[in-house]
């Protein structure tokens, strides 16, 4: 291990975390011994890190448990209404660290591994990050888990515990290249199997009509296997849980189709069935129409259901035997949240067990199961809606497809009844969309079956009753809303820049880590010197440290005093990683051409996963790595400009890279992002952001003031009238010298002189093929970018800028999101009601 901080050193890190007491310190120590005693084995005597990792996890676990059953004892007695969080994404990174956080024993655990010639940073890093999410989808889910926790919500998260997460990304030669994330391999310390609560799903068979009711006969049975994580609230003593299902052969699977004898081929089919919980896919807003994701989705789906209705009717602690048999009062005890379409099989699933299995009449049904969903709808771009062929539900759903095809039925009976004659609005919002491949459109299925529909941030959700739902939105407008995401300040504040959280707290206390709109106080000391100097001595730390990594990971000396310019994101051509590219392309030109004059130092950093069908996303990253290679050898632009591409960006390298961004890049054409989180992530961390009128941008600049934002581009209205009237990139080409330039040497082989034709994919989309417009945004970039450079050279301005921001950015917290969910989607009170301690009793 490295060495320990310094006493001084470790003098920083104490004011939020709060003066450990020498008892919690010893008892950390004691237990930590004890663990470390058990985790060797006996012909092994030396501990590793790793051993040293996992005996520090058990002494926090060990605080979580007595929290976590009492959490849940607590909700057995009150029976309050349940929230289920439906998503084939939970992107959780690391968890270590946040359980020292929520619970309030960071300092006692920092103090006890320093007593022990440990460090605890060293201990932190050997954790992997749990992966299981693509991006901003995943990511929401696991700051919403931390939410409803600490808002003490009767709330659980459901998902798929895959063995493989998101890819990790090696970049080769410029190029990305995939390695599995094999995450489980050393095992994993917060989860716990309850194999008494494995449950079977069913796929495959076929449809029998009874006079008794229908059967679905004759099927293919997985087991579902969870796994529980706890998930706790911050110094509330909440511990929700986190129940993820792995997929598991029965032990009868396969063999009694082997009557002849072979045994052995039968036992290693067993990994057919087991594939389903097996890796993640790795497609970001983007639909992937395979029958392995649908078995996904299915069986998350039928194993969170037979789980909701277990808990429902029993609801006792400790009892199994229902209490419950009607189903009138389904609605006000559970809520069912539809992270995007993924879990939309809730809605045929749920009417399957209440009409075939529990004999409820159809009408009562619907009823119940439109009271009890909701929908979030997370992306307006037609490339990620999911649209299954119905030759695939025939063959693995056969029921459920019964069951849409009745929903849709008496969906459009009710259409036309309202609209006699319209028959082209029917095609329109049928779930059955005609074609050549007859399709089941999941995004209608889920709007006809849930009583609440919403978008991300203001700008999308109008999007989506002006244009994706418009149909559904003048036939139900009172069910469309708004919810605009948030990110968790524990994580996103406190545990990734503690300096900047010690800062804050020293002027206005702890109250805003669980209300962050009290940051609105810091407007006061906009003009505060020492607050001013203490603001810029943070970031100049946090650029420091960051800086030390890449040069020791990238072999690249970075100058600290330059722009942390930081695009990071995945790689889609929506969110305009080109943009950037020309931007960096046009400044090293600048400078080649004037080699003389005063040019701010930048140091470009773009990050991101490219999915790995993704041709041009793939391309992108080539072009990056390309430029860089050019920029960073040539002694005339010296330490002005360095272009890096950060390898593998991820959960945990994004809780380093953030506190030590100046600039944020949220550059996404109009009308193309739905909200995004990262622009919020950097704009609590104290980063300026430069962006266009998209997503959440809107309602930061809104808090902040435009002002104190770098906005630019076109506006949706602008967007959509480049539309009517055509756009051509050749237009802004001839008529800008400087994009001309840029394209030219991308074109030529400039950066790619051993490959001069490397590049004419991505010049011939941007030419001819560019859905988002990239040209039509090039020269109010760039003129944006200037006016960062201007601001930047007065660091007195700048800062005050930041203090803006980070007072502003109270409205983005998960915790404001979490609570219009509760209030106007689920009808539940958030409470900061503190369940006593377990070395406390109970009343």
């Amino acid at each position: 291990m490295a060495k320990p901080l310094t006493d001084s050193e470790r003098q920083k890190q104490i004011s939020v975390r709060g003066i450990a007491g020498l008892g919690d310190v010893a008892e950390v120590r004691k237990s930590f011994n004890r663990h470390l005693h058990f985790t060797l084995v006996k012909d092994r005597n030396v501990a590793t890190p790793r051993d040293y990792y996992f005996a520090l996890a058990h002494t926090v676990r060990d605080h979580l448990v007595g929290r976590w059953i009492r959490t849940q004892q607590h909700y057995y007695e009150r029976d309050p209404k349940r929230i289920y969080y439906l998503s084939l994404e939970f992107y959780m990174g690391r968890t270590l660290q946040n359980t020292m956080v929520n619970l309030g024993l960071q300092t006692a655990c920092d103090e006890a591994t320093y007593q022990l010639g440990l460090d605890l940073e060293e201990l932190e890093e050997i954790e992997e990050d749990a992966g299981l999410g693509n991006g901003g989808l995943g990511r929401l889910a696991a700051c919403f888990l931390d939410s409803m926790a600490t808002l003490g919500l009767a709330a659980y998260g459901y998902g798929i515990r895959y063995e493989f997460g998101i890819f990790n990304q090696k970049i080769v030669n410029g190029w990305q290249v995939e390695e599995a994330d094999d995450w489980l391999r050393y095992g994993n310390p917060w989860e716990k199997a309850r194999p008494e609560y494995m449950l079977p799903v069913h796929f495959y068979g076929r449809v029998e009509h009874t006079p008794d009711g229908v059967l679905w006969l004759d099927t293919q049975v997985v087991l579902a296997m969870p796994y529980d994580t706890p998930v706790p609230g911050y110094k509330n003593n909440t511990v929700n849980t986190m129940r993820l299902w792995s997929a598991k052969a029965p032990n009868d699977f396969k063999l009694k189709d082997f009557n002849v004898g072979d045994y052995i081929e039968a036992v290693l089919d067993r990994n057919l069935a087991e594939n389903i919980s097996r890796v993640l896919y790795p497609n970001d807003n983007f639909f992937e129409g395979k029958e392995l994701r649908l078995k996904q989705e299915y069986f998350v789906v039928a194993a969170t259901l037979q789980d909701i209705i277990r808990r429902f009717k029993s609801s006792r602690f400790g009892c199994r035997d229902p209490v419950r048999t009607c189903f009138e009062t389904f609605p006000d005890k559970v809520a069912i949240q539809l992270n995007d379409t993924h879990p939309a099989l809730s809605i045929p699933e749920l009417m399957r067990i209440l009409v075939d299995v529990e004999k409820v009449d159809w009408d009562k049904a619907w009823e119940i199961t439109k009271k009890t969903c909701a929908y979030t709808n997370h992306t307006v771009l037609p490339e990620a809606l999911e649209r299954w062929p119905v030759s695939m539900f025939e063959k693995l759903l056969p029921r459920h497809l019964d069951i849409i095809y009745a929903i849709n039925q008496r969906h459009l009976d009710h259409v036309a009844a309202l609209f006699p004659g319209d028959v082209d609005r029917l095609r329109r919002m049928s779930v059955i969309e005609e074609g050549d491949c007859k399709r089941i459109n999941m995004a209608h299925l889920c709007v006809i079956g849930s009583h609440a529909v919403n978008g991300v941030a203001r700008i999308h959700s109008e999007i989506v009753k002006q244009s994706v739902f418009k149909d559904f939105y003048e036939l139900e407008p009172e069910k469309f809303q708004n919810k605009t995401n948030g990110i968790t300040p524990r994580r996103w504040l406190l545990l990734c820049n503690p300096g900047l959280a010690d800062v804050i707290v020293e002027r206005i206390g702890e109250g805003f880590l669980t209300d962050l709109s009290q940051l609105k106080k810091l407007l006061s000391l906009v003009d505060d010197e020492a607050f001013i100097r203490d603001i810029a001595k943070i970031k100049q730390e946090n650029k420091l440290k960051f800086s030390a990594l890449l040069e020791k990971d990238y072999k690249v000396k970075i100058n600290p005093a330059s722009m942390f310019d930081v695009h990071v994101k995945r790689i889609h051509e929506y969110k305009r990683q080109l943009l950037n590219c020309l931007h960096i392309i046009t400044l090293y030109n600048r400078i080649k051409k004037d080699p003389a004059k005063a040019f701010v130092p930048r140091t470009v950093m773009i990050g991101g996963k490219a999915a790995p069908g993704y041709h041009m996303a793939k391309m992108i990253i080539k072009l990056v790595t390309s430029i860089g290679d050019v920029v960073n050898h040539d002694p005339v632009v010296g330490d002005r400009l360095k272009v890096i591409f950060l390898e593998n960006y991820r959960v945990s390298l994004a809780e380093k890279v953030i506190p030590a961004a100046d600039l944020s890049q949220q550059i996404s054409t109009a009308g193309t992002e739905a909200s995004g989180t990262g622009n919020m992530k950097f704009m609590l961390n104290g980063a300026l952001t430069i962006g266009t009128m998209d997503g959440a941008n809107v309602e930061m600049a809104e808090e902040a003031g435009e002002e104190n934002l770098f906005i630019f581009g076109m506006r949706v209205e602008d967007v959509e009238a480049l539309d009517k009237k055509g756009y051509n990139a050749r237009e802004f080409y001839e008529r800008l010298p400087e994009l001309r330039q840029a394209v030219d040497q991308i074109s030529s082989g400039f950066f790619s002189p051993k490959d001069p034709d490397c590049f004419k994919d991505v010049v011939n989309m941007l030419m001819y093929h560019d859905r988002f417009k990239v040209f039509a945004d090039y020269e109010a970039y760039i003129q944006c970018q200037a006016q960062v450079d201007h601001l930047y050279r007065n660091s007195e301005e700048w800062t005050k800028k930041v203090i803006k921001n980070i007072a502003c950015s109270g409205k983005f917290s998960s915790d404001r999101t979490i609570t219009e969910y509760a209030r106007e989607i689920w009808g539940v009170e958030p409470s900061d009601l503190q369940i006593p301690p377990p070395n406390l009793p109970k009343d």
